[in-house]
This record gives structure tokens, sequence and C-alpha cells, in this order.
């Protein structure tokens, strides 16, 4: 009998000192409850912006391109997703170069839009994406490219094509 009985007195000391209404620390749980809340909230939706870009893997890359029947173009691509949850982000990439705060590789985070230079203009912003998997300067992205594959893919950006021509990470939940 003792056995049971200790367990539940625990229990039950725990429960009501954990449960009481005049503790702070009940106050500090709703708090902390808030915020993850929050947090998941977001998390969540960045988490749909990936699974609903994943559905046009493989759509063909068209120049000037921002719908799956025509094709995209990167930022058509992006451009397309993000408004797809009510968020307006710039139409070409060019717009992408002075807006948004730039962060360290250690803040990225899936459904962030990295910032390219061009392939063929290393001074001006050329190619966007959307990252997919964060893990630093090792994250992987999905865009729309206009290199081999000629198609919605998934790349690396610790590859060479990506990191020399590497401009910045923005939120696009805080633009």
């Amino acid at each position: 009998m003792r056995l049971y009985k200790i367990p539940v007195l625990l229990f039950t000391a725990a429960a009501f000192s954990f449960c009481h209404p005049g503790e702070k620390k009940d106050v500090v749980v709703k708090e902390s409850n808030s915020a993850a809340i929050k947090t998941t909230a977001e998390d969540t939706k960045r988490e749909e912006i990936i699974a609903f870009a994943k559905k046009y893997m493989g759509t063909k890359y068209c120049y000037a391109g921002g719908s799956p029947e025509k094709g995209f173009d990167c930022s058509g691509f992006v451009n397309f997703v993000f408004k797809h949850f009510d968020m307006e982000l710039p139409r070409s990439s060019s717009g992408f170069t002075n807006i948004g705060k730039p962060l360290k590789p250690e803040e990225f985070r899936v459904g962030d839009v990295l910032v390219f230079y061009g392939y063929k203009d290393s001074k001006s912003v050329g190619h966007v994406g959307i990252v997919y998997e964060a893990n630093g300067m090792k994250s992987k992205f999905i865009h729309s490219s206009s290199g081999k594959e000629m198609a919605v893919t998934i790349s690396e950006l610790g590859s060479d094509m990506y990191t020399k021509r590497f401009y910045k990470c923005i939120d696009p939940f805080k633009l």
C-alpha cells in the first residue's frame, strides 16, 4: 500500500503548487505559453509556405513568369508563393536590394528569403529563393532556377555557385 500512497501524495502536492492561483509561478507559465503559441503560429506558417512552394517543384523556368501555367522566374516564384499567404514581396529580384534587415547565418529560418547577386552581374541583385532547410551558410533553398535545371528546384547555399553570389537573407515576416 505504501508504494501507491507516496506517488499519489507527491503528485497532489506538485499539482497543488503548480496550479495554485495566487503563486507567481502560474503567471510566468501563462506568459511562457503565450510566447510559445505566438512562435508556434509563425513557425507553422513558415512550414506551410514551404509545403506550398514544394507543390511547384519541377515547374518550368520562364523569364518574367509568375504563374504555374506559364512558368516562373526566381522573383515570380517567390512573389507567387508569398502572395498565396497574403504577404506582398517585390516582383523583381532587384526589389529586394534595399529591403529587410540582413540576418546573420545563425538566424536563418525556414521561410526566410535569400537574396543573391546576379550570375553575370556580380554587383547587382539578380536572384532570390526561399530557405527550405535552415542551417546557416549550409542552408537549402527552393527557387526557380535558370541554370541547368530550368525549373523550380532545391539547391544548397553552401555550393560554390551560390556562396560566392550570396548578398543577404531577410525575414519576410518583418518587412
